[in-house]
């Protein structure tokens, strides 16, 4: 979820994959919205198939926020921003419904993850890029299953962690989340910053845009243009659909 759009060094190739991402999220809330807020029975949205359609939301945002790293400008700012948003996401949720509510979500992530990366890029360009990626998945595979307390990738569990490690809402933010923690959208620094680095590294395999990174699609390109207040406002507009059309009858 990238948020400049200003850089003369900017594609129009990730801003349509990340647009057509926004859609693609915008449905998986509303129906999230239909089955947890409006209480209609949809068993396949907790389904294995419901599961990967949300991991692809995730993972292409991610990805994609690790790759424009390098294209923006100002990454402080911008760091600070997507945290802001996520800090405004938290402190919402808590305010109108804390049953739902957000802490350390994707937006937190994103921001703590473009703020990490700042002192960071001086070491990470000394990395060949091909090492840097290989690795930077490897360790998000080595720690997919960490904020259930295992090292692994889903079932592949081989190791259990230390439950001291998983002692209060500081270590939920690193990735060890004590029994009590809850979030409807949570995503810690571990695993989730190796593939944000990922994406950091897939950048620097492709230093110069692609032929197709000069044909923007106009909607899906405004869309990604704009990820961070549609992202900010998608939730109260689509909750706001969805309340007319039961008040109404219609769903």
């Amino acid at each position: 979820m990238e948020l400049h759009k200003n850089s003369s060094a900017r594609w129009a190739l990730p801003d349509n994959i990340r647009g057509l991402t926004l859609i693609s999220m915008i449905a998986y809330h509303a129906c999230w919205d239909l089955v947890y807020i409006f209480g209609k029975d949809w068993d396949w949205y907790r389904s294995a198939g419901a599961y990967l359609w949300q991991q692809s939301i995730c993972w292409t945002f991610l990805l994609l926020s690790g790759f424009c790293w390098s294209l923006g400008r100002r990454p402080l700012r911008r760091g600070l921003e997507v945290s802001a948003g996520g800090a405004l996401v938290t402190a919402a949720t808590l305010l109108f419904m804390p049953e739902n509510r957000v802490v350390f979500g994707v937006l937190t992530l994103l921001g703590a993850s473009m703020l990490l990366l700042i002192p960071l890029d001086g070491f990470l360009r000394k990395i060949p890029p091909q090492a840097g990626l290989a690795g930077a998945f490897g360790l998000f595979f080595l720690l997919r299953n960490v904020n259930g307390g295992f090292l692994g990738f889903e079932a592949w569990r081989p190791a259990a962690l230390p439950e001291g490690l998983y002692s209060g809402l500081v270590s939920a933010f690193f990735g060890f989340p004590p029994a009590d923690f809850f979030s409807t959208d949570y995503f810690s620094l571990l695993p989730w910053f190796f593939l944000f680095l990922a994406g950091y590294f897939l950048h620097k395999l492709f230093p110069s845009p692609l032929p197709a990174g000069g044909r923007p699609w106009p909607l899906l390109h405004t869309l990604g243009l704009y990820s961070l207040p549609i992202y900010l406002l998608h939730q109260p507009v689509v909750y706001g659909v969805l309340f007319l059309l039961d008040w109404a009858g219609l769903l």
